[in-house]
């Protein structure tokens, strides 16, 4: 049988391999957690202004009621 010497050139080419790929696996990672970050708190702002919009319609038809009584309508 012949034993194979794996060269330490290898050896170290596939440390710093898997040592950038942790890295970038890092900062993957933060970069999703902002991102999930700003869909939660964009959520609470589509909520605000969903709710803006209704009482705004809710104002148009009251406006509009007390044009129609004081025109006489």
């Amino acid at each position: 049988m012949s034993e194979r010497k794996m060269p330490w050139a290898v050896i170290v080419a596939v440390a710093v391999q898997t040592a950038a790929g942790l890295i970038w696996a890092g900062g993957a990672a933060a970069r999703i957690e902002t991102l999930e970050t700003r869909v939660a708190e964009q959520r609470l702002v589509a909520e605000r202004l969903a709710r803006l919009e209704e009482q705004a319609v809710a104002t148009r038809a009251s406006l509009e009621r007390i044009e129609a009584k004081v025109s006489g309508e």
